[in-house]
């Protein structure tokens, strides 16, 4: 998986690794990368839209999650997420991750995750209606 570049668009956020994701080895389990991935999308997403906006009544929700390692974390790194929307067809989207250790740049895990729209009451996918799409996909 190559991962190019973030670019403007993207969306990211700083956070410190907790004891609690250091496994036996003594670093990051990939289960606290795979979190990691989902909460800077969450919390993406919540930027665009808050909560009660009017697509709150769709969900995103996880197909397939790509993960590289590159290097560990340790307890207490600051690490930054960032993350953009690379395609939308349909009811999907590609979404690409980057995980960093903030004090040297350092790329720890790449990550490629398709997600699909579903209609909160039901469980349905839902097309993507084009002003999220829009939004996701700003023309350059």
């Amino acid at each position: 998986m190559d991962l190019p570049p973030a670019p403007a668009r993207a969306f990211s956020h700083t956070f410190a690794v907790g004891l609690t994701d250091i496994d036996q080895l003594g670093h990051a389990n990939n289960v606290a990368y795979v979190r990691w991935v989902q909460e800077v999308a969450a919390a993406h997403w919540q930027q665009l839209y808050p909560p009660g906006s009017e697509v709150a009544a769709h969900v995103w929700v996880v197909q397939q999650h790509l993960v590289r390692y590159f290097r560990p974390a340790y307890a207490a790194e600051e690490l930054r997420a960032t993350t953009w929307v690379a395609d939308v067809r349909g009811a999907g989207s590609q979404r690409l991750t980057r995980l960093e250790r903030v004090a040297d740049g350092q790329l720890l895990c790449a990550a490629e995750t398709q997600w699909v729209l579903v209609d909160a009451g039901s469980g349905r996918p839902v097309r993507v209606p084009t002003d999220v799409v829009e939004l996701l996909l700003p023309k350059q």
